[in-house]
Protein backbone atom coordinates (compact mmCIF):
# COMPACT_ATOMS: atom_id res chain seq x y z
CA UNK A 1 0.00 0.00 0.00
CA UNK A 2 1.12 3.22 -0.74
CA UNK A 3 1.26 5.52 1.95
CA UNK A 4 1.88 9.70 2.11
CA UNK A 5 4.04 11.37 4.52
CA UNK A 6 3.84 9.03 7.03
CA UNK A 7 0.39 8.97 8.56
CA UNK A 8 -1.00 5.65 8.69
CA UNK A 9 2.55 4.27 10.07
CA UNK A 10 1.92 6.38 12.76
CA UNK A 11 -1.74 5.23 13.29
CA UNK A 12 -0.74 1.77 13.34
CA UNK A 13 2.31 2.37 16.29
CA UNK A 14 -0.23 4.88 17.86
CA UNK A 15 -3.17 1.79 18.25
CA UNK A 16 -0.55 -1.36 18.47
CA UNK A 17 1.87 -0.10 20.41
CA UNK A 18 1.23 3.48 22.59
CA UNK A 19 -2.14 3.34 23.26
CA UNK A 20 -1.82 -0.75 24.74
CA UNK A 21 1.57 -0.50 25.85
CA UNK A 22 2.89 2.70 26.75
CA UNK A 23 -0.42 4.37 27.63
CA UNK A 24 -1.88 1.15 28.83
CA UNK A 25 -5.40 2.39 27.73
CA UNK A 26 -8.46 0.50 28.15
CA UNK A 27 -9.52 -2.32 25.72
CA UNK A 28 -12.59 0.43 25.51
CA UNK A 29 -10.77 3.49 25.33
CA UNK A 30 -8.41 2.36 22.34
CA UNK A 31 -12.10 0.15 20.87
CA UNK A 32 -13.78 3.62 21.13
CA UNK A 33 -10.96 5.68 19.90
CA UNK A 34 -10.56 2.81 16.96
CA UNK A 35 -14.52 3.99 15.80
CA UNK A 36 -13.59 7.58 15.77
CA UNK A 37 -10.61 7.29 13.59
CA UNK A 38 -13.08 4.91 11.39
CA UNK A 39 -15.60 7.41 10.85
CA UNK A 40 -12.73 10.11 10.16
CA UNK A 41 -11.13 8.72 7.79
CA UNK A 42 -14.16 7.83 5.72
CA UNK A 43 -15.66 11.41 6.16
CA UNK A 44 -12.45 12.96 5.38
CA UNK A 45 -12.19 10.52 1.79
CA UNK A 46 -15.64 11.67 0.94
CA UNK A 47 -15.32 14.90 1.31
CA UNK A 48 -11.89 15.09 -0.66
CA UNK A 49 -12.85 12.35 -2.65
CA UNK A 50 -9.06 10.56 -2.32
CA UNK A 51 -8.92 6.77 -1.72
CA UNK A 52 -8.36 6.41 1.81
CA UNK A 53 -4.45 5.19 1.43
CA UNK A 54 -3.62 8.28 -0.06
CA UNK A 55 -4.65 10.28 2.86
CA UNK A 56 -1.82 12.56 4.68
CA UNK A 57 -1.65 14.34 7.56
CA UNK A 58 -2.51 17.63 5.55
CA UNK A 59 -6.21 16.27 5.03
CA UNK A 60 -6.88 16.27 8.25
CA UNK A 61 -6.77 20.00 8.67
CA UNK A 62 -8.70 21.80 11.42
CA UNK A 63 -11.80 22.58 8.62
CA UNK A 64 -12.26 18.90 7.93
CA UNK A 65 -12.25 17.85 11.14
CA UNK A 66 -14.73 20.19 12.68
CA UNK A 67 -16.73 19.69 9.47
CA UNK A 68 -16.95 15.84 10.10
CA UNK A 69 -17.71 17.18 14.32
CA UNK A 70 -20.49 18.89 12.83
CA UNK A 71 -21.93 16.45 10.40
CA UNK A 72 -21.71 13.75 12.80
CA UNK A 73 -23.87 16.26 15.03
CA UNK A 74 -26.06 16.16 12.83
CA UNK A 75 -26.69 13.02 11.29
CA UNK A 76 -25.60 10.52 14.40
CA UNK A 77 -27.10 13.65 16.92
CA UNK A 78 -23.86 13.54 19.02
CA UNK A 79 -25.05 15.81 22.20
CA UNK A 80 -22.22 18.22 23.04
CA UNK A 81 -20.60 16.14 25.58
CA UNK A 82 -20.52 12.90 22.91
CA UNK A 83 -19.15 15.93 20.69
CA UNK A 84 -16.14 16.64 23.14
CA UNK A 85 -15.26 13.16 23.64
CA UNK A 86 -14.52 12.24 20.19
CA UNK A 87 -12.57 14.92 19.51
CA UNK A 88 -10.35 14.29 22.85
CA UNK A 89 -10.09 10.69 20.57
CA UNK A 90 -8.93 12.84 17.54
CA UNK A 91 -6.41 14.74 19.60
CA UNK A 92 -4.79 12.21 21.61
CA UNK A 93 -3.37 10.84 18.43
CA UNK A 94 -1.80 13.81 17.30
CA UNK A 95 -0.37 14.43 20.91
CA UNK A 96 1.34 11.24 20.51
CA UNK A 97 2.57 12.39 17.02
CA UNK A 98 3.59 16.12 18.26
CA UNK A 99 5.82 13.76 21.19
CA UNK A 100 7.32 11.42 18.59
CA UNK A 101 7.75 13.96 15.83
CA UNK A 102 8.01 17.80 16.93
CA UNK A 103 7.69 18.98 13.16
CA UNK A 104 4.52 16.95 13.10
CA UNK A 105 3.07 19.76 15.86
CA UNK A 106 1.92 22.13 13.98
CA UNK A 107 -1.37 19.78 13.65
CA UNK A 108 -1.88 18.73 16.90
CA UNK A 109 -1.97 23.14 17.42
CA UNK A 110 -4.25 23.43 14.65
CA UNK A 111 -6.66 21.26 16.62
CA UNK A 112 -6.08 22.80 19.63
CA UNK A 113 -7.77 25.93 18.20
CA UNK A 114 -11.58 23.66 17.88
CA UNK A 115 -13.20 24.83 20.63
CA UNK A 116 -15.29 22.19 22.54
CA UNK A 117 -18.91 22.94 23.22
CA UNK A 118 -20.72 23.70 26.23
CA UNK A 119 -24.57 21.66 26.51
CA UNK A 120 -27.15 24.44 27.04
CA UNK A 121 -29.75 21.79 28.14
CA UNK A 122 -27.62 21.36 31.41
CA UNK A 123 -29.89 22.18 33.47
CA UNK A 124 -30.08 19.26 35.60
CA UNK A 125 -31.87 16.77 34.30
CA UNK A 126 -31.42 12.67 33.78
CA UNK A 127 -32.32 10.69 31.00
CA UNK A 128 -34.42 7.87 32.49
CA UNK A 129 -37.73 5.42 31.28
CA UNK A 130 -41.06 4.79 33.27
CA UNK A 131 -41.01 0.60 33.84
CA UNK A 132 -43.91 0.84 31.63
CA UNK A 133 -41.77 2.00 28.73
CA UNK A 134 -38.89 -0.43 29.41
CA UNK A 135 -41.29 -3.08 29.66
CA UNK A 136 -42.89 -1.91 26.32
CA UNK A 137 -39.15 -2.26 24.74
CA UNK A 138 -38.14 -5.68 26.18
CA UNK A 139 -41.89 -7.21 24.06
CA UNK A 140 -40.76 -6.09 20.86
CA UNK A 141 -37.99 -8.41 19.69
CA UNK A 142 -39.87 -11.68 18.21
CA UNK A 143 -38.31 -14.76 20.18
CA UNK A 144 -39.45 -17.35 17.13
CA UNK A 145 -36.66 -15.39 15.16
CA UNK A 146 -32.87 -16.52 15.75
CA UNK A 147 -32.56 -12.50 15.59
CA UNK A 148 -35.13 -12.22 18.22
CA UNK A 149 -33.28 -14.15 20.53
CA UNK A 150 -30.16 -12.33 20.43
CA UNK A 151 -31.75 -8.95 20.34
CA UNK A 152 -34.25 -9.95 23.77
CA UNK A 153 -31.47 -11.75 25.55
CA UNK A 154 -28.94 -8.63 25.05
CA UNK A 155 -31.67 -6.10 26.24
CA UNK A 156 -32.67 -8.42 29.34
CA UNK A 157 -29.28 -8.74 30.53
CA UNK A 158 -28.16 -5.03 30.14
CA UNK A 159 -31.37 -4.57 31.72
CA UNK A 160 -30.95 -6.40 34.40
CA UNK A 161 -26.99 -5.85 35.20
CA UNK A 162 -27.40 -2.11 34.26
CA UNK A 163 -23.97 -3.12 32.16
CA UNK A 164 -22.55 -0.10 29.93
CA UNK A 165 -23.04 -1.55 26.53
CA UNK A 166 -19.29 -1.27 26.04
CA UNK A 167 -19.08 -3.97 28.68
CA UNK A 168 -21.25 -6.04 27.40
CA UNK A 169 -20.11 -6.18 24.02
CA UNK A 170 -16.14 -7.26 25.28
CA UNK A 171 -17.71 -10.43 27.03
CA UNK A 172 -16.65 -13.88 26.10
CA UNK A 173 -19.07 -16.73 26.42
CA UNK A 174 -17.31 -17.78 29.62
CA UNK A 175 -17.90 -14.47 31.47
CA UNK A 176 -21.78 -15.53 32.66
CA UNK A 177 -21.96 -18.30 35.28
CA UNK A 178 -25.30 -19.15 34.89
CA UNK A 179 -25.17 -21.59 37.53
CA UNK A 180 -23.88 -19.01 40.35
CA UNK A 181 -26.26 -16.31 38.10
CA UNK A 182 -23.58 -13.61 37.90
CA UNK A 183 -21.25 -12.22 35.30
CA UNK A 184 -18.01 -10.56 35.58
CA UNK A 185 -17.77 -7.34 33.66
CA UNK A 186 -14.67 -5.52 33.01
CA UNK A 187 -15.74 -1.59 33.26
CA UNK A 188 -13.53 1.35 33.10
CA UNK A 189 -10.51 1.81 33.82
CA UNK A 190 -10.13 -2.39 33.58
CA UNK A 191 -11.85 -2.42 36.53
CA UNK A 192 -13.48 -5.99 37.21
CA UNK A 193 -17.01 -6.60 38.88
CA UNK A 194 -19.33 -9.18 39.34
CA UNK A 195 -23.22 -8.30 39.41
CA UNK A 196 -25.71 -11.03 39.84
CA UNK A 197 -28.22 -12.09 37.73
CA UNK A 198 -31.96 -12.72 37.48
CA UNK A 199 -33.25 -16.43 36.68
CA UNK A 200 -35.05 -14.95 33.73
CA UNK A 201 -31.85 -14.19 32.33
CA UNK A 202 -30.59 -17.06 33.39
CA UNK A 203 -33.70 -18.67 30.99
CA UNK A 204 -32.74 -16.31 28.05
CA UNK A 205 -29.25 -17.17 28.37
CA UNK A 206 -29.53 -21.19 27.95
CA UNK A 207 -31.95 -20.23 24.63
CA UNK A 208 -29.46 -17.60 22.70
CA UNK A 209 -26.71 -20.06 23.73
CA UNK A 210 -28.22 -22.76 22.21
CA UNK A 211 -29.11 -20.60 19.07
CA UNK A 212 -25.30 -19.05 19.01
CA UNK A 213 -23.03 -20.94 20.99
CA UNK A 214 -23.67 -24.68 20.55
CA UNK A 215 -20.35 -25.02 21.17
CA UNK A 216 -19.72 -23.53 24.11
CA UNK A 217 -16.19 -22.28 23.14
CA UNK A 218 -15.36 -19.56 26.02
CA UNK A 219 -13.51 -17.54 24.21
CA UNK A 220 -15.61 -16.54 21.65
CA UNK A 221 -16.87 -12.62 22.11
CA UNK A 222 -20.81 -13.66 23.40
CA UNK A 223 -22.25 -10.87 21.23
CA UNK A 224 -20.48 -11.41 17.83
CA UNK A 225 -20.92 -10.97 13.95
CA UNK A 226 -19.31 -13.35 11.53
CA UNK A 227 -17.12 -11.66 8.63
CA UNK A 228 -15.17 -14.07 6.50
CA UNK A 229 -15.78 -16.78 8.50
CA UNK A 230 -14.67 -14.85 11.89
CA UNK A 231 -16.34 -14.11 14.48
CA UNK A 232 -15.84 -11.05 15.75
CA UNK A 233 -16.79 -8.90 18.45
CA UNK A 234 -20.32 -7.18 17.43
CA UNK A 235 -20.27 -3.29 16.92
CA UNK A 236 -21.37 -0.86 19.39
CA UNK A 237 -23.31 0.96 16.64
CA UNK A 238 -25.17 -2.30 15.61
CA UNK A 239 -26.76 -2.13 19.02
CA UNK A 240 -27.50 1.44 18.53
CA UNK A 241 -29.63 0.21 15.65
CA UNK A 242 -31.42 -2.34 16.98
CA UNK A 243 -32.07 -0.75 20.70
CA UNK A 244 -33.49 2.71 18.23
CA UNK A 245 -35.75 0.03 15.94
CA UNK A 246 -37.09 -1.80 19.46
CA UNK A 247 -37.95 1.77 20.78
CA UNK A 248 -38.99 3.33 17.93
CA UNK A 249 -41.95 0.23 17.82
CA UNK A 250 -42.52 0.53 21.26
CA UNK A 251 -43.71 3.96 21.23
CA UNK A 252 -46.90 2.83 19.24
CA UNK A 253 -48.12 0.90 21.86
CA UNK A 254 -46.28 3.22 24.78
CA UNK A 255 -46.61 6.60 24.91
CA UNK A 256 -44.11 6.50 28.07
CA UNK A 257 -41.49 5.38 25.29
CA UNK A 258 -38.82 8.65 24.39
CA UNK A 259 -38.34 9.65 21.12
CA UNK A 260 -34.52 8.29 20.93
CA UNK A 261 -33.97 5.47 22.67
CA UNK A 262 -30.23 4.51 23.21
CA UNK A 263 -28.05 1.67 25.21
CA UNK A 264 -27.04 3.77 27.42
CA UNK A 265 -30.25 4.85 28.75
CA UNK A 266 -31.62 1.68 29.11
CA UNK A 267 -29.00 1.11 32.22
CA UNK A 268 -29.73 4.49 33.55
CA UNK A 269 -33.36 3.40 33.96
CA UNK A 270 -31.96 0.22 35.56
CA UNK A 271 -30.32 2.12 38.08
CA UNK A 272 -32.81 4.93 38.75
CA UNK A 273 -35.59 1.93 39.22
CA UNK A 274 -33.55 0.11 41.50
CA UNK A 275 -32.81 3.18 43.79
CA UNK A 276 -36.61 3.86 43.65
CA UNK A 277 -36.88 0.61 45.40
CA UNK A 278 -34.89 1.34 48.08
CA UNK A 279 -31.01 0.37 46.72
CA UNK A 280 -28.19 2.18 49.25
CA UNK A 281 -26.32 4.74 47.15
CA UNK A 282 -23.20 3.09 47.85
CA UNK A 283 -24.19 -0.44 46.98
CA UNK A 284 -26.10 1.26 43.96
CA UNK A 285 -22.35 2.96 42.94
CA UNK A 286 -20.84 -0.42 43.36
CA UNK A 287 -23.09 -2.39 40.86
CA UNK A 288 -22.92 0.02 38.06
CA UNK A 289 -19.14 0.17 38.41
CA UNK A 290 -18.42 3.93 39.39
CA UNK A 291 -15.02 4.26 40.41
CA UNK A 292 -16.57 7.89 42.32
CA UNK A 293 -19.30 6.96 44.19
CA UNK A 294 -20.73 10.74 43.65
CA UNK A 295 -20.96 9.84 40.37
CA UNK A 296 -24.07 7.93 41.84
CA UNK A 297 -25.79 10.86 43.75
CA UNK A 298 -27.13 11.98 40.55
CA UNK A 299 -30.11 9.24 40.69
CA UNK A 300 -30.60 10.92 44.35
CA UNK A 301 -30.81 14.59 42.28
CA UNK A 302 -32.90 13.30 40.11
CA UNK A 303 -35.57 11.28 42.19
CA UNK A 304 -36.06 14.52 44.32
CA UNK A 305 -36.50 16.95 41.74
CA UNK A 306 -39.17 15.00 40.23
CA UNK A 307 -41.18 14.84 43.72
CA UNK A 308 -40.05 18.06 44.39
CA UNK A 309 -41.86 19.04 40.49
CA UNK A 310 -44.76 16.44 41.51
CA UNK A 311 -45.28 18.63 45.10
CA UNK A 312 -45.02 22.01 42.89
CA UNK A 313 -47.95 20.76 41.00
CA UNK A 314 -49.94 19.56 43.71
CA UNK A 315 -49.44 22.84 45.17
CA UNK A 316 -50.67 24.77 42.33
CA UNK A 317 -54.33 23.39 42.31
CA UNK A 318 -54.93 23.74 45.57
CA UNK A 319 -53.42 27.10 46.00
CA UNK A 320 -56.05 27.93 42.86
CA UNK A 321 -59.69 29.28 43.05
CA UNK A 322 -60.39 26.71 40.21
CA UNK A 323 -58.61 23.52 38.46
CA UNK A 324 -55.75 24.87 36.63
CA UNK A 325 -55.22 25.74 33.04
CA UNK A 326 -51.51 24.88 32.66
CA UNK A 327 -50.46 21.06 31.58
CA UNK A 328 -48.93 19.86 34.61
CA UNK A 329 -31.54 13.03 23.45
CA UNK A 330 -21.24 6.41 9.77
CA UNK A 331 -21.02 3.23 11.05
CA UNK A 332 -17.85 2.46 12.64
CA UNK A 333 -16.43 -0.45 10.50
CA UNK A 334 -14.33 -1.68 12.52
CA UNK A 335 -12.58 -4.23 9.79
CA UNK A 336 -11.39 -0.97 8.14
CA UNK A 337 -9.10 0.45 11.18
CA UNK A 338 -7.93 -3.22 11.53
CA UNK A 339 -6.28 -3.55 7.63
CA UNK A 340 -5.16 -0.13 7.54
CA UNK A 341 -2.83 -0.41 10.71
CA UNK A 342 -2.03 -4.29 9.86
CA UNK A 343 -4.34 -5.87 13.03
CA UNK A 344 -5.56 -8.08 10.31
Amino acid sequence: MKIRDGLFPYLREFFTIYLPKQAQRSPHTILSTQQVWNMLLSFVCDSTGKRIENLAFADLSQKNVMSFLDDMQQTKRWSPATRNHRLARIRSFFRYVAGVEPTLAIYLEALRNIPTQKDVNQSFILEYMSKDAITAILRQPDPLKRIGIRDLFFLVWMYDSAARDCEMLSLRFCDLDPAGKVVYLLGKGNKPRSVPIGNETVLHYHRYAKAFHPAKDGSVPMFYTVRHGKKGQMSDDNVARFVRKYGNAAKVECSEVPDNVHPHLVRKTRAMILYQAGMPLELLAQFLGHNDPVTTLVYARADNEMKRKAIESISTVIGSNGPSTEEASWDGNAEMIKRLLGLN
